[in-house]
């Protein structure tokens, strides 16, 4: 059988770069080295040109998180008219819903990936008992949608026993994001430091979206007043989000040497991983945590909360350490001993690689695709 021809749906892609971004893109590349064609539809952004088979359509800006777009449901022309085989959304919002019903249409199987719970994003619409209704009424919508599909993928077991818990009744299929080991491996890194001003110190650091279900305040608190043998190390943030500007205020108070950094160019990325003595993650709402992968692949541990996907992503005494959410004292701990066994992890990291790289990912997805067409 030929490689299946692929209609996805995302609402988030280029040029804004986060986890799902990254995935949606390299999942495509990598399908037409397969010669198979995979289309991305995605919300129209002037910053980025499409080329071959991206197709961006109307969008909207949703109105609680700056700089994200909905997409209107609509499925382009060349999409339309192409002998498709199956189509997979990457978003419950609107543009899920007109892939899903794109797919009725044509009857088409649908595979939807779960990349994020929706219910998380409560927190930027309401406050108090009304984020909890609306979390609860997110969750509905949320079981509600994943059900009209053939096969849900999530990134991770912990994701898909979430599903389970919450009474998904839909096929779910484990298919990790994958991580571009060609590109995220360990590199020198005195040029990044340079050009950032961080010293030769003990570096420490988080980056990606700085969202608030993310939790990066946690990191604020585990270093504040934080020493490495006597030594303050430097504590970088790279990305941004609407977290940012309150994280900036808040460690103007600390003890601690802490820097934002900003947007980081993908290029900069495995000089980033690879500067650091440990990557500190805190957010217990990842499906995977794809930066922990990366910053393995560079050879850097992860100190990662011992709740969501992550408990899973980072191996405890192989690939970093654990600490319980809400604990700074913990987390501390968990970067000391992160420290002191930091070149015996590392090995353990490099040692991974090949079990992350996303060519195993894609290989994975193609049985999941193929297995989800038989079924139909």
């Amino acid at each position: 059988m030929a490689v299946p021809t692929v209609a996805a749906f995302t609402d988030t892609y280029l040029p804004t770069v986060n986890g799902v971004t990254y995935t949606v893109s390299t999942w495509q590349e990598r399908w037409g080295r397969r010669g198979g064609r995979m289309h991305v539809v995605y919300p129209d952004a002037s910053a980025h040109d499409p080329v071959g088979t991206e197709h961006p359509v109307r969008s909207v800006a949703f109105p609680y998180y700056e700089g994200f777009r909905l997409g209107l449901p609509s499925v382009p022309t060349a999409v339309e008219r192409d002998d498709v085989d199956i189509v997979h959304p990457h978003t419950p919002f609107l543009l899920g819903l007109g892939a899903a019903r794109f797919a009725r249409r044509r009857d088409l199987p649908l595979v939807t990936s779960y990349h994020t719970p929706t219910a998380e994003y409560a927190d930027y619409i309401a406050d108090g008992r009304l984020s909890a209704a609306v979390e609860s009424v997110a969750r509905r919508y949320e079981r509600w949608y994943l059900d009209r599909a053939d096969t849900v993928i999530v990134p991770s077991a912990p994701a898909r026993e979430h599903l389970t818990d919450i009474g998904v009744g839909a096929s779910v299929e484990v298919v990790p994001n994958g991580v571009d080991v060609d590109r995220f491996r360990p590199v020198e890194t005195a040029g990044f430091r340079e050009r950032h001003e961080l010293g030769d110190g003990p570096l420490l650091g988080y980056t990606g979206r700085h969202g608030y279900e993310k939790g990066l305040d946690a990191i604020l608190d585990a270093v504040d007043g934080f020493r490495v043998d006597g030594v303050r190390p430097t504590v970088v943030f790279g990305g941004d989000g609407p977290a940012r500007a309150g994280l900036m205020r808040r460690a103007e108070d600390l003890d601690a040497d802490v820097r934002f950094l900003g947007f980081l160019d993908r290029g900069e990325l495995p000089a980033f991983y690879s500067a650091l003595d440990a990557f500190l993650f805190p957010s217990p709402v990842e499906t995977q945590g794809l930066v922990a992968l990366e910053a393995n692949a560079c050879g850097t541990p992860v100190v990662g909360v011992d709740s969501g996907a992550l408990a899973e992503t980072v191996e405890a005494g192989e690939t970093g350490y654990h600490f319980p959410q809400d604990d700074p004292a913990a987390f501390r701990d968990a970067i000391s001993r992160t420290l002191a066994e930091r070149e015996a992890l590392s090995a353990a990291c490099l040692a991974r690689r090949d079990a992350t790289s996303v060519q195993h990912a894609v290989d994975r997805l193609e049985t999941v695709y193929r297995d989800t067409i038989d079924r139909r």
